[in-house]
């Protein structure tokens, strides 16, 4: 598995995540192929249902078949079981809505980028504090691309992902990248009334234009 690093940089190389769940695992698969046709090379796909964990499985066997370069995360994680479960089965990033010290430390342990919640500027900071490479400042739809500008004042080199609130315009994306994100993570709006994988690569790929250029070292 890719170290920590490499994740990260796959990540902010194209910082536009979807966020997803669904209960079938064959419709699954073909959001997953059809964000990756579009030019994603991340998804997020969270654990909300009864049989996410197989699905989750199904999904890996799918990204390790026909999707080389596409990071597959996990999100809602609450618990170190929970995320050690996952990253056994290839998670290669661990997302939470909180922040929890457990989790934090299974993720540091496989060497697992760890992406904790947080919603104000002292609980953003903590968690880089504990070790997050990413926080996931969340929801951003309560916060908004001000909170953001304010938060880049005392904290101008913490990544922040946000989650929650950013729809798939080229306005929404202006005004988080703008307001000074690293990564986007874009859920139902993403797929709102895209049924159809064709339709949701259709989506996807011009969005690709409205995203930051990773930066050249």
């Amino acid at each position: 598995m890719p170290s920590s690093s490499e994740t990260l940089a796959a990540l902010l190389a194209v910082p536009l995540v979807p966020v997803f769940y669904h209960a079938d695992a064959g419709y699954a698969a073909d959001v997953v192929r059809a964000c990756y046709a579009g030019g994603l090379r991340a998804f997020e796909f969270t654990n909300r249902g009864g049989n996410a964990f197989e699905v989750f499985e199904a999904i890996g066997q799918l990204v390790a078949r026909e999707c080389p370069e596409l990071v597959l995360g996990i999100g809602t994680i609450y618990r170190a079981a929970e995320a050690e479960r996952f990253i056994g089965a290839g998670a290669r990033f661990v997302v939470q809505p909180v922040t929890t010290p457990d989790v934090a430390a299974t993720c540091q342990y496989h060497d697992v980028p760890w992406v904790p919640g947080a919603q104000t500027l002292n609980e953003i900071f903590r968690a880089s504090e504990m070790g997050s490479p990413l926080v996931k400042v969340f929801p951003g739809n309560v916060v908004g691309p001000e909170f953001i500008k304010a938060v880049r004042g005392p904290l101008p080199g913490v990544p922040l992902m946000v989650t929650g609130g950013v729809e798939p315009t080229e306005a929404s994306l202006h005004d988080w990248f703008g307001a000074g994100v690293n990564v986007v993570g874009i859920g139902s709006q993403l797929f709102k009334g895209a049924a159809d994988p064709a339709a949701i690569t259709a989506r996807v790929q011009p969005l690709l234009q409205f995203l930051p250029k990773p930066k050249v070292e």
